[in-house]
């Protein structure tokens, strides 16, 4: 897995283990388990609403509140995998999301990305996307 490095994704992050499991994977040491779905947390920021970006030695979101399976996946080009995951109205109202990440069949995150608050209303949806560039 790779991301483009652009200042839309600056706040984005392959996780070692993400890594290491591909390593292994392409010497056929491994399958590679596929992407199961997005987790959601509400530590992306510190106290003053400046984004902290994450680390690739990471295991975990800095807050995880939720998980949830991808709702879609596409392939926008032919080595982007575009992963879709929509929260319900009813899904983390009232909670601000400031991280998201991808977590795969073994519960591990071996993507995630930080931003700015997300208030999230009891009466809308919310849609993230996160791409996997190759």
């Amino acid at each position: 897995m790779a991301t483009e490095a652009t200042e839309k994704n600056k706040n984005v992050v392959i996780t070692k283990t993400a890594r290491e499991k591909l390593v292994h994977a392409r010497a056929g040491a491994i399958s590679l388990p596929k992407i199961a779905g997005m987790a959601f947390g509400n530590g992306g920021v510190d106290s003053s609403g400046t984004v902290i970006p994450p680390e690739d030695t990471q295991e975990t979101l800095y807050n995880e509140i939720y998980r949830k399976p991808i709702t879609s996946l596409s392939f926008p080009e032919t080595t982007v995998c575009r992963y879709v995951c929509t929260l319900t109205e009813a899904e983390l109202a009232g909670y601000e999301i400031s991280e998201i990440g991808l977590y795969d069949e073994e519960d591990d995150i071996v993507c995630m990305k930080t931003f700015t608050r997300k208030g999230k209303d009891d009466d809308v949806e919310q849609t993230y996307t996160l791409d996997d560039i190759f």
